[in-house]
């Protein structure tokens, strides 16, 4: 089993490479690639073109690759440098440094029970509406909704097959949807919280300060 960590964004709209921020004194992305390192024997990092041969980023992982210029296309060059032998592959977003061993092996356990793929999801606790042009159109039904975290985990040749459509999409549970291929859903966690802005960083930050405080309280 090997994992693929998506660290390709340019971060224009945070206004810099996030996955590769300190968090708490260690990179964002070295926690997202030490977590995968959990389930997987081998981790390929995708990183921005130009930044493949950093030396520092060469040895957070097994191999480091240079990302497309979306997310889809930056999971298609992590599992080209997949070996072929592997069986499942676990896609892992950098920006999700908080994701625990246990996510880890419930998505892959789901996979290795049956499922062509698995991946986290949480309930979505609002009421959700369908707008346009400003106007509600209509109100939709939460009960079946989920929202869709990291790491997703999927056998491989399926992964594979999906991907050789060059379908682009958020994620690739909804690539390997395309195939009509069977994608189970498995508990998220509300820690798993990915980084979007700078108040998500400072959050995650205060959240390990005191995880850390309560284990060494008396």
């Amino acid at each position: 089993m090997w994992g693929v960590v998506v660290a390709a964004g340019l971060g224009r709209r945070f206004g810099a490479e996030k996955q590769f921020l300190s968090l708490t004194g260690k990179p964002v992305h070295l926690w997202a690639v030490e977590a995968t390192r959990t389930v997987a024997a081998g981790v390929v990092l995708v990183v921005p073109p130009g930044r493949e041969h950093d030396p520092h980023l060469a040895l957070a992982a097994d191999r480091v690759v240079a990302g497309g210029k979306t997310r889809s296309a930056s999971v298609r060059a992590g599992l080209g440098a997949v070996p072929e032998d592997a069986a499942i592959i676990v896609v892992h977003d950098a920006v999700r440094p908080l994701a625990s061993e246990a996510l880890f092996r419930a998505v892959v356990s789901a996979v290795v029970a049956g499922a062509e793929g698995a991946i986290p999801g949480l309930d979505v606790p609002d009421t959700v509406k369908f707008v346009e042009a400003g106007v509600v159109r209509s109100t939709i039904e939460r009960a079946n909704l989920v929202r869709v975290q990291t790491p997703q985990a999927f056998r491989a040749a399926t992964l594979r097959r999906a991907h050789a459509s060059e379908t682009d999409a958020t994620d690739d549970a909804a690539v390997v949807e395309a195939l009509g291929a069977r994608v189970v859903v498995v508990p998220g966690e509300e820690g798993n919280l990915k980084i979007t802005s700078p108040a998500d960083l400072a959050l995650l930050e205060w959240r390990l300060a005191v995880g850390s405080l309560a284990q060494q309280a008396p």
